[in-house]
């Protein structure tokens, strides 16, 4: 739910005041720790990824009884590539211009299921109308 302009000024006011007053103490509270563990935690599974397509390749190169060696690569990347991705939302959900470290959820894109409730809505309204 977005502030209401208002609400906005006040914040800002005790945000200049909060600098004016310990600078130190906002700059820590600036909620970059957040950003910088997804970005951290989407680093390490790419590099887990990277280990992942070595040891599938180390288990094909490898006599076919180091089967099992591909099988343990697939199951490393298909792991670090879900944890990439879920890093990365995650990365995209938090506003970078958010003040203070508070998240603000980004708006989506409305669906097809959505837009459908939106015209059966309307139909509904406009035939109560008449």
């Amino acid at each position: 739910m977005p502030l209401s302009e208002h609400e906005q000024r006040l914040l800002d006011q005790m945000e200049r005041a909060l600098y004016a007053e310990d600078p130190k103490f906002a700059s820590a509270l600036e909620g970059t720790g957040l950003r910088t563990y997804t970005r951290r935690r989407v680093y390490l599974a790419a590099a887990g990824f990277a280990l992942g397509v070595g040891l599938l390749m180390g288990g094909m190169i490898a006599q076919p009884q180091y089967i099992w060696l591909s099988v343990v690569g697939f199951l490393v990347m298909l792991g670090c590539a879900v944890l990439a991705v879920a890093g990365w939302r995650r990365h995209l959900v938090v506003d970078p211009g958010a003040r203070l470290g508070a998240a603000q959820p980004v708006r989506r894109k409305a669906g097809v299921m959505d837009r459908m409730e939106q015209r059966w809505q309307r139909r509904r309204d406009e035939q109560d109308g008449f």
